[in-house]
This record gives C-alpha cells, sequence and structure tokens, in this order.
C-alpha cells in the first residue's frame, strides 16, 4: 500500500514520487499489564510453596524414588496399559457392530454401552472385586445334565486381572462412541469405490476406512488413555493395593504426613501425564500427514509447508506425472 506524499528522509522514493508507509504495531499495553500480573502470581505461588513447612520437601525427596513408591508407578503403568488394549479391542468390536446392518448386533452393542456407561467406574471395579463371591464356580456341560468341565473363580479372577477387566470393559464403552464416529467421518465413496475394486468388507475397514479414521480416532484415544492413567487410582475398590496412589498412601499412613505423599504421588502422574501428551502430540502429527496445514510435508521446508497436502497426494505416487497424457487417435 502506497501514498502519493513529498519524500522524505527516512526512507527512499519509489517510481511517481511515492513512498512506503512504514507500519507500526498499535501499542498493547494489556499484554505487559497481564505479564505483570501473572509474573506477581507466580512469585507468590513459588515462595508460598518454597517456605511452607507443611509440605515437606523433604519428605518428598526421600520418597520420591522410594522403592514401594517405583514399583507401584510400574503397576500403574502395567494397569493402564492391558486397559487401554482390551478397551480398545472391545471398542473396535462395539462400534462395528453398531454399524452392522444387523439388529441383534445393533442391540448388543448398544445395550453394552448403555450399561457400562451408566454405571460409575468405581461401582463396577466393586462389582469385578465382588466376583468371585458372585459367581464362585463356572461350569460347562449339558444343561440339566452332567458336568463335563468346571473350575473356581478364585484360582482364575486375580485382583489384578479383575481390575484389568473391570477397567478396560468401562473404557471400551466409552472408545466404542469415538471409533465410530471416526469411521463414520471416512466418506462413504471410499467404501463403494473399494467394493467396485472387488475388495472384501475386511479387507476395505483394515486398508482403507481404519487409516483414514485414525486422524479423528487418535487424539480422543490419547485423551482416554491419560484419563485412564488416572483412574487406575481407584483399583482400590477391587481391591488391588500395588498401584501408585495406594503405595503412597500406604507411605504417608505410616509416617502420619499425607501431604509430602500426596506431592510425590502428583508428580509421578504429572510425569507420565506429560510423557503421554508428547507421545500423543508426535502421532496426531503423524496420522494428520496431508490434512493438517500446520504439518509440514517430508523434505520440504518453508513454503512447501503449506501445501503439505498436495505434497502427500505427489509423494503417494497414485497420480500420473502428466495429467494430459497424449492420445493416439
Amino acid at each position: 500500500m502506497t501514498t502519493t506524499q513529498t519524500p522524505s528522509p527516512a526512507g527512499p522514493a519509489t517510481e511517481g514520487g511515492s513512498t512506503p508507509i512504514r507500519a507500526k504495531a498499535a501499542p498493547r499495553p494489556g499484554t505487559w499489564i497481564s505479564a505483570v500480573i501473572v509474573a506477581l502470581l507466580a512469585a507468590g505461588l513459588v515462595g508460598f510453596l518454597v517456605t511452607n513447612p507443611v509440605l515437606e520437601w523433604g519428605t518428598v525427596a526421600t520418597y520420591l524414588l522410594d522403592v514401594k513408591v517405583v514399583q507401584g508407578v510400574g503397576w500403574t503403568l502395567l494397569l493402564t496399559l492391558l486397559s487401554m488394549v482390551l478397551g480398545t479391542v472391545v471398542a473396535l468390536t462395539a462400534a462395528i457392530m453398531r454399524r452392522s446392518e444387523n439388529p441383534v448386533l445393533r442391540g448388543v452393542s448398544w445395550a453394552y454401552i448403555f450399561v457400562f456407561r451408566g454405571i460409575p467406574v468405581y461401582t463396577q471395579l466393586v462389582f469385578w472385586g465382588l466376583f468371585t463371591v458372585i459367581v464362585p464356580k463356572i461350569v460347562v456341560g449339558v444343561p440339566f445334565g452332567p458336568e463335563l468341565w468346571s473350575f473356581s473363580t478364585r484360582d482364575l479372577l486375580t485382583a489384578f486381572w479383575a481390575a484389568v477387566i473391570g477397567l478396560g470393559l468401562n473404557e471400551g464403552a466409552y472408545l466404542a462412541e469415538i471409533i465410530r464416529s471416526g469411521l463414520n467421518s471416512v466418506d462413504k465413496g471410499q467404501t463403494e469405490a473399494s467394493k467396485a475394486l472387488g475388495m472384501g468388507n475386511g479387507t476395505i475397514l483394515r486398508r482403507i476406512i481404519v487409516p483414514q479414521a485414525m486422524r479423528v480416532i487418535v487424539p480422543p484415544l490419547g485423551n482416554e488413555t491419560i484419563g485412564m492413567l488416572k483412574t487406575t487410582s481407584l483399583v482400590l475398590a477391587v481391591p488391588f493395593t500395588l498401584d501408585l496412589t495406594f503405595a503412597t498412601n500406604g507411605i504417608a499412613n505410616k509416617l502420619f504426613t499425607p501431604i509430602p505423599l500426596l506431592i510425590v504421588a502428583a508428580l509421578w502422574y504429572l510425569a507420565i501425564t506429560s510423557v503421554l501428551m508428547v507421545g500423543q502430540h508426535y502421532l496426531e502429527r503423524y496420522f494428520g500427514r496431508g490434512f493438517d496445514a500446520r504439518t509440514p510435508a517430508r523434505g520440504g521446508g518453508g513454503g512447501r509447508g503449506r501445501r503439505s497436502r498436495q505434497a502427500a497426494v505427489n509423494s503417494a505416487g497414485t497420480t500420473p506425472q502428466d495429467p494430459l497424457p497424449e492420445v493416439e487417435l
């Protein structure tokens, strides 16, 4: 943008006797005022945390790497991993059933989601902890006839596996809706085109639908994983007594210092959550290639990052180099 003003010493004149306007950013006093307020509040918070004797930072440092605490971290991570694997498998099955043309499968999937989403997870864990009391023995045999095989549930369902099953089935009910939404986000034309090429339903789902749906599924799946990490603190309802929360509570009850051990647990949860968030970021970046304009194309930089979608299409090698090939008449 130029104006027809007399040239000034501030800059060289262009053709026609005009000079370019040197725009200056408008002052934003609100930014500096808010920064000062936040800095004062942060300084006050740091001072409170450092000088408050109730927090007992020495005790926090002593038990941060305690053997029982570290073992509790390991059990918490194992619970999170196995529960999410079980929940994902169950959720994928339920989501496919909800998309089925069979009304019976749709009804079973809806009933599962309705029940497990409607009952609090703590209550579910209590039921799974009492499962060996409700069902003491599982019998396989002829109805109203002889027993062919039986076993006691106490010998098979330990507190750890009861916690995994309870957390996994509860999580599967929530993930089923997330996965179903992701599958529905893929255009139906993709399925029709794949069927026209002779692909079966399983192949279409595995090679066409799921890879494209992952872009929509991964962000909430990462959030649910972080939520599962924190939900493991409820496994005392089973009861399972080796997780991080129970380990720190046990030490706190022995020392009569609950606050420092709560800080220990909070620091560990924050550290694990931070790692999971970093992993979620890179997964979103991977599955968002070609769709997210902020994700640069591989091997490109600068202006090429804004054309990442077209670059991804070109790198796939599915389009001809010559858009108008010669045709022999």
